[in-house]
């Protein structure tokens, strides 16, 4: 049994949100390892919450913790529920915090991104956070070639599982698999290879904490984002409104 009480949820768009901060999120997985408990972390910003809608249901299970990921949600929580949530959590600045909290030596398995990202990743993890890649997977030519990729992971004996593959790609593969695998956690993480190995430039800290990184990105790769922040946008907060008006959290 978990010691601690588990922290209460927000619902935003019909999305159980987690209501925590980083160390407590961290406290709370870690816990949950502890017990053997299988747990899936996901990020929650506005493209995720329209592009996920088709798994909402499966995400509403006791293996997955949900936490918000962005200035829009914490917009939508202000208008549905009249305050913004307590901090922002984001899997390129949790991922690292939380693998720095365990306090054993962790193996960890890599899927998605690019044979390069994963590279430069794997060295950040080794050499950076002091814990095991024990395998990787690319998301292109890798994923289509490795037919058994569950058998191979669990014979890595990976602790860990990180996803890279983009909303809903990652969500969908996580859930899809992790019931087979013998990994405790797994957390779908975006962009965070590409980060990790220095392919993609994180926005200057000034911009991370206006929350403005989304801004900082859609300036690097306009013709890839700009859907994600216009109509996207829309879609999400015609959801927020919707689930409101049927009576949804």
């Amino acid at each position: 049994m978990l010691s601690h009480i588990r922290p209460s949820s927000t619902f935003i768009a019909g999305y159980p949100i987690l209501e925590t901060t980083q160390s407590e999120l961290a406290n709370h997985i870690h816990e949950r390892i502890n017990a053997s408990q299988k747990t899936i972390l996901l990020f929650a910003n506005t493209n995720f919450t329209v592009k996920c809608r088709f798994l909402l249901n499966r995400l509403m299970s006791d293996d997955v913790v949900i936490v918000n990921d962005g200035i829009g949600m914490d917009i939508a929580c202000k208008m549905m529920h009249g305050h913004k949530f307590k901090s922002n959590l984001n899997g390129t600045d949790f991922t690292p915090y939380f693998l720095s909290q365990s306090n054993q030596q962790l193996r960890v398995f890599l899927v998605g991104g690019s044979e390069a990202s994963l590279n430069g990743a794997a060295y950040y993890i080794v050499h950076t956070l002091g814990h095991i890649v024990v395998g990787s997977c690319d998301g292109f030519e890798g994923m289509k070639k490795t037919t058994n990729l569950v058998d191979v992971i669990n014979e890595s004996g990976a602790d860990v599982v990180l996803v890279a593959l983009g909303n809903p790609k990652q969500e969908e593969w996580i859930l899809m698999n992790y019931e087979k695998i013998n990994a405790q956690f797994f957390s779908g993480v975006g962009a965070l290879f590409d980060f990790w190995s220095g392919d993609k430039p994180r926005a200057p800290q000034w911009i991370q904490e206006i929350h403005m990184e989304w801004f900082y990105r859609l300036s690097l790769e306009p013709k890839r984002l700009f859907k994600r922040y216009t109509i996207d946008i829309l879609r999400f907060l015609f959801d927020c409104v919707r689930y409101r008006k049927l009576g949804a959290k």
